[in-house]
């Protein structure tokens, strides 16, 4: 599974074809959860409060390059990279 971001210890995947709704997986620490494009919100598994509020923001403001992702993704084309938390102004 492609690693699309990787921010303060958070690691971002997203599966080529993958179920809906879309989404993308971010893990930190022994921890996983399914995260909704849409919204921010987990759909599955859990994150450390603090990792999940990131990671929430983080899908808020790069929810077009997520979407594009996903496309690719279903069109089983190479993900692009998305700039990390830590680097957002």
């Amino acid at each position: 599974m492609p690693i699309i971001s990787i921010f303060f210890g958070i690691v971002i995947r997203m599966y080529h074809d993958d179920h809906p709704p879309p989404h993308i997986h971010a893990s930190y620490q022994g921890f996983e959860a399914f995260i909704r494009l849409s919204d921010g919100e987990i759909i599955a598994g859990t994150l450390p409060k603090k990792a999940g509020r990131i990671v929430r923001q983080w899908v808020q403001d790069h929810e077009e390059a997520l979407h594009a992702n996903w496309q690719r993704g279903v069109n089983l084309l190479p993900m692009e990279m998305i700039p990390g938390a830590d680097q957002d102004d």
